[in-house]
């Protein structure tokens, strides 16, 4: 499976009305957790992060949390962050826009957020400009990443899997993991690996939900995007 871990800074640049990272020059962290909640995984990963008095952002699966509300309960009482990661992880360049833009409404009356992260980054330009509309929010942040932990990659060990995040993550950085069946068996290894290191070399782990800037005002051409992701 091919996919860059630290994202490039020219498709930062190019696409700056998405956001990457948080600049900051603060030892701050932003950890993000994708497709959740999960009975146990979710609990894992909730348990590791309370060791560290970590806060994170989770981007969550509609159907999901009304599988699981508990679970979901739970990350907002423990002080996180969440997002709406469509209702049955569509991908937007695969999907026709009123089945996609249906799709994130219906999620977005489970979770009450203004943040959106599109599943695998694949999203239309059409779909992007009328996020805003469908989730009945006016000001939709869209979440990208600046490091990809590799842990739903089946073809690399949980060491790995640590190594990315330890070698790549920065000051400010955004960093993805998945807390889901599939990524089970490398976030088990990489994540405590991860709030340990940075923990001892001093960083903080922060939400996004009063972090991120506020998107540009000009359209980002993704449809260039998708051709330089593919």
């Amino acid at each position: 499976m091919r996919y860059p871990v630290k994202t490039p800074w020219l498709i930062k640049k190019l696409f700056s009305s998405l956001c990457w990272n948080v600049e900051t020059s603060e030892k701050i962290l932003y950890l993000t957790f994708d497709d959740g909640p999960h009975p146990s995984v979710t609990s894992f990963v909730l348990d590791e992060l309370r060791k560290y008095q970590a806060k994170a952002t989770f981007f969550c699966i509609g159907k999901n949390v009304a599988a699981y509300p508990d679970v979901y309960k739970k990350i907002l009482d423990e002080g996180h962050a969440v997002g709406n990661h469509t209702y049955h992880h569509l991908n937007g360049w695969k999907t026709k826009n009123k089945t996609y833009l249906e799709d994130v409404k219906k999620a977005s009356g489970l979770i009450d957020s203004s943040l959106f992260r599109p599943p695998y980054g694949r999203i239309k330009i059409s779909q992007f400009k009328r996020l805003s509309e469908y989730m009945n929010k006016l000001r939709i942040k869209v979440v990208m990443w600046d490091v990809l932990s590799g842990d739903f990659d089946l073809g690399i060990s949980p060491e790995h899997c640590a190594l990315n995040v330890l070698q790549y993550a920065k000051p400010g950085s955004i960093v993805v993991f998945h807390d889901s069946s599939k990524a089970s068996p490398r976030i088990k290894y990489a994540l405590p690996q991860t709030l340990k290191f940075f923990h001892e070399k001093g960083f903080r782990f922060h939400s996004l939900q009063d972090s991120v800037n506020e998107p540009a005002t000009d359209q980002v051409n993704l449809k260039v995007l998708e051709e330089s992701l593919k």
